[in-house]
């Protein structure tokens, strides 16, 4: 709790993305007014869906995961990068990852979707440069070092969002990443040298 009430940001985005959600499950309207849809997006220049899809979730559970961990990262990364310069990426990243899907389904007019999804990932990803050799639990029970479940993530996002198949959208997760890692580097940008700082001392140890 004194991590949230010492992070504002990161406070003020769950308020947002919880507030926006509860009004949209009760409000169908708001809802399909709101979300990533590509048909308006491309025939009506509603591209503020890009935006506003990003604090909206389709059910509890979904806004629950999201929001969990937006609570788990969003202090760390609001930290390390400040409350504005987290903002800064917390919505590249978001953005990002509608462009991506977006972009991945433009001809797909009855595509459509919601969720901080790409926001989140671009935090995850964001962690992951911080401290790489943190231990991280893939799909809640593997433990794996933050570097290894980046990788990871990126790689799995790219193979799920290439399957006709799917059901959740993989492409803003690689979008959000993607971006998150950029957005990073430009707003913080001794990120890299204290990223390959620490992978220097690992292996100095492992070598010696």
């Amino acid at each position: 709790m004194d991590s949230l009430l010492a992070s504002p940001v990161t406070m003020g985005l769950l308020a947002l993305n919880i507030a926006a959600s509860l009004i949209a499950f009760s409000n169908p309207v708001f809802m399909q007014q709101n979300i990533l849809w590509v048909g308006p997006m491309k025939t009506k220049g509603e591209w503020y869906r890009a935006l506003s899809s990003g604090f909206l979730h389709v059910n509890g559970p979904h806004l629950l995961l999201n929001m969990y961990g937006l609570w788990l990262f969003g202090p760390i990364c609001e930290y390390v990068l400040g409350g504005t310069g987290f903002a800064v990426v917390y919505l590249a990243s978001l953005l990002g990852g509608s462009a991506w899907a977006y972009l991945h389904n433009q001809n797909s007019p009855e595509y459509r979707a919601a969720g901080a999804s790409g926001a989140l990932s671009g935090m995850i990803l964001a962690f992951c440069l911080f401290q790489p050799f943190a231990v991280l639990l893939a799909f809640f029970v593997i433990p794996m070092w933050g570097i290894v479940f980046g990788v990871l993530y990126i790689t799995l996002s790219y193979v799920f969002a290439m399957r006709a198949d799917r059901i959740i959208g993989h492409e803003a997760h690689l979008g959000g990443a993607v971006t998150g890692v950029i957005a990073t580097l430009l707003v913080r940008p001794e990120t890299w040298s204290d990223f390959t700082g620490q992978l220097a001392d690992k292996i100095a140890m492992y070598a010696g």
